[in-house]
Formats: structure tokens, sequence, C-alpha cells
């Protein structure tokens, strides 16, 4: 497994696409490790991997998020959250994060939520005076929401993988993600009350402009509710949710700004390019998952794991430190679909819950997005502020790491945080 890690960190270091390091992968365990070609079966494993009903909820999901972005709903939405918390400590900052949040719910993508949030939120910035770092960092974390909040692309993956309900991951994932954005909040705030220059001015609103404003928020609410609330009410498949989430977000963009051939064109190459990298990078886990189990190179790091003769406690807690230490070098998407197989039978194995388990992942994954070097959310904003120092956007993102840490400590200790939901409105 020690070449294998080497093998994978150095082909990400030559900025080769994720999707064909894994390919290589695979191909190069075949070749040394597998005592009969596994590339002969490769057109079947893909067909086999990407030919689910479920995954079409990706591309649907994605789509949603594009329309929304591209439409100016996002815009209208930040200001409309600027009035009802601009008074906090840290001012606009927290617009920043509840922004994410709402737009976590309807995108699905953590890198597209922090881009729309960025995107309408750095001008802002440059030109009341924020402290870069904290602002910048705020975007960053709050964009990882959109891997928590239902409804998730990682999500969708890992259910596909693990072949466990997405429902109830949706179900489990909401109220670890929200109180996370209210962490988020509460930090920012003390960050803000301990050292004022690190926000800016707190802005009041007359509260008639404040209710003007749910105006804009309104429609973005709804649509959620049909998104999510037709999935957990049992109306539809989170595949004929999202398809529903896209027609509503085509009404809403023609009620609100209208609809243009561009803006259309715009959204669904995007979409494409989106899906297409997806699920290149899912079909070449696949295909590297299988050569691993075929040379049984899986079975040595389950083997190897189970050997440390640890209580299921402190194995939990070594795989939470082998992930916080993977998502330093590894894109989220690919951490999740490259070490599932192995990992997730073994702790269930240990007696945990697949569900919870799932969420506790998807925390540890959140921290991935705002860890250097290989953090995306990091590069997204920096790439939206176009000037500064890529440094500044880590330095403001490290206390929202540490809270991400925080979380996943409170799902250890109490995993009603996940489970409670779920079994609340189990049928």
């Amino acid at each position: 497994m020690l070449w294998l890690s080497a093998g994978l960190l150095g082909l990400l270091a030559l900025s080769i696409p994720v999707g064909v390091v894994l390919f290589l992968l695979a191909f190069g365990i075949d070749w040394l490790a597998s005592p009969f070609p596994l590339s002969r079966g490769l057109g079947n494993l893909i067909w086999s991997s990407s030919n689910s009903a479920t995954l079409i909820a990706i591309p649907f999901f994605v789509l949603l998020g594009e329309i929304l972005v591209r439409s100016g709903i996002a815009t209208r939405t930040y200001a409309a959250l600027d009035r009802w918390v601009s008074w906090l400590p840290g001012g606009l900052v927290h617009a920043n994060v509840a922004t994410a949040t709402m737009f976590s719910a309807t995108s699905g993508s953590s890198v597209a939520t922090a881009a729309t949030v960025a995107t309408v939120a750095m001008p802002q910035a440059e030109r009341m005076g924020y402290d870069p770092r904290l602002f910048s960092g705020a975007i960053a974390a709050g964009g990882t929401l959109g891997i928590m909040i239902p409804p998730s692309i990682n999500l969708i993956v890992y259910g596909f993988l693990t072949q466990t309900s997405i429902p109830q991951l949706f179900l489990a994932g909401l109220l670890p993600g929200l109180l996370l954005a209210l962490a988020f909040l509460v930090v920012t705030a003390i960050l803000c009350l301990w050292r004022p220059s690190l926000g800016g001015e707190r802005r009041t609103f007359p509260w008639g402009e404040m209710v003007r404003g749910l105006a804009d928020l309104l429609p973005v609410i709804a649509l959620l509710g049909a998104v999510v609330g037709s999935i957990y009410a049992g109306w539809a498949t989170p595949t004929e949710a999202a398809a529903v989430g896209v027609a509503g977000a085509l009404v809403i963009a023609a009620l609100t700004s209208g609809i243009t051939w561009a803006m259309l064109r715009d959204a669904l190459l995007g979409t494409v390019r989106i899906t297409a990298m997806i699920m290149l990078v899912v079909i070449g886990a696949s295909f590297l998952n299988f050569a691993l189990a075929s040379a049984g190179l899986g079975r040595e790091l389950q083997d190897m794991l189970t050997g440390l003769g640890l209580d299921p406690l402190p194995l939990l807690l070594v795989i939470v430190l082998l992930y916080v230490v993977l998502g330093f070098f590894i894109e989220t998407l690919s951490l999740m679909v490259v070490t599932i197989p192995i990992v997730v039978p073994l702790v269930t194995g240990l007696g945990y819950d697949p569900v919870w388990f799932g969420i506790l992942m998807i925390v540890l994954i959140e921290m991935a997005l705002i860890t250097p070097p290989v953090g995306l959310n990091l590069y997204v904003v920096q790439g939206a502020r176009r000037s500064g120092r890529l440094s500044e956007v880590m330095a403001g993102a490290i206390p929202y790491a540490l809270t991400m840490l925080a979380m996943a400590a409170a799902l250890i200790a109490f995993p009603g945080l996940a489970l409670w939901l779920p079994q609340a409105l189990a049928p």
C-alpha cells in the first residue's frame, strides 16, 4: 500500500486530473500485482458502475445550482440575508455563511456554493474594507456545507457505493449541517468580538426593508421545501426530486429575472463539465477498487487496521486521523470513492451505523476542502478575489476547520446528532 499511496500523491503533484490518476493507478496494479488481466473487463465495469438511476440525480442537482447562480437569484439572496444578519459582530461575514447555507440546500455541491458566494460577496469586502482573511475564509468554509446539507451529491455517491438509503442519509445530514452553520456564525461573532478589526461595520436596516427582502428568500426556501420535502415525504426518489427542483428553478428564474438562451447555454455547459468530472472520478475509482480487491491490497489494509488490536473507539479514531491526513493531499470525492469500499465494511463490522459513519465521513471530507495544499474551496475563493495571497484565505479558514474537527468529535460522542432525525421519521 505504501507504493500505491506514493504513486497517488506523485501523480496528483503533476496536476494530472484526478479521474485519470485513478485509472493509471488501476492499470499499474493490473500490470504489477494482479494474477490475471483486469483490463479485459474494463468495458463491462465502466458500464455497470455508471448504469444506475441513482446517479442521474447528480446532473439534475448540478443543473439546479447552475440555474440559480446564472439567473441572478444568488445576488438577490445575498442582499436579502445581508439585511438580516449584518447587525451581528462581524457584519457582512455572517451573510457569507448564511448565503452558503441556503445555497448548499439547493446546489448539492461545495465548490459550486463557494464559487457562487465568492463571486457575489468579494466585491463587497473590497468596497467596505473587511479583513480579507476572515472574510474569504468564511466563504470557503461556508461552501463546504454543500456536501453536508441535503441534497448533497457526495451523500448520493456514498449511498450508491454502500447501498445505504439516500433519504436516510439526507435526513441524517440535515441537523449536523445546520448545527455546523450555526457554529460558523458563533465562531465568527466570537472572533470579531475579540478582535473587532477582523469584521466590518455592523449595520442595521429598517424593518420594512428587511421584510421586503424576504420576497427574495421565499422562492429559494420554497424550492428547498419542494426538493427535500418530496424526498422525506416519500413522494419522490432523489432523482425525481432533483428533476422537480430543476423545473422549479426554471419557473423562479422566469418569474424573477427572465430566461435567456445565453443563460440556459451556460448552465447546461457548466452542468456537462461538472457532471463529466464527477463521473470520471466515480468510474475511475470503481476500476481502482476492483483492481485493489482483485490484487488483495484492500484486504491487506483492512488486515493492517484490524491487526492493530484496538478496541472499536480507538480504531475509529485511527480512521478519523487517516481521513484528516489524506484530506491534505487528495480531492474530496476521490478520497470518498477510493476509501469507502475498504473502510466502511470495517467500520460496520465494528458495530457502527453506516448512516452515522457517512455523516462523520462527510464532516472530515469537508475539512479537506479548506485544508492545503489540495483544498479546492481555497482556490475557488482565491480565484474570485483576483488579488492578495492564497495564504490569506488559508489563514482565514483555520478557525472553521477547527470547528469542523469539533463537530466530528461531537458526532462520535453523541451519535444521535445524526441518527435522531432518521429514527424519528422512520416509517
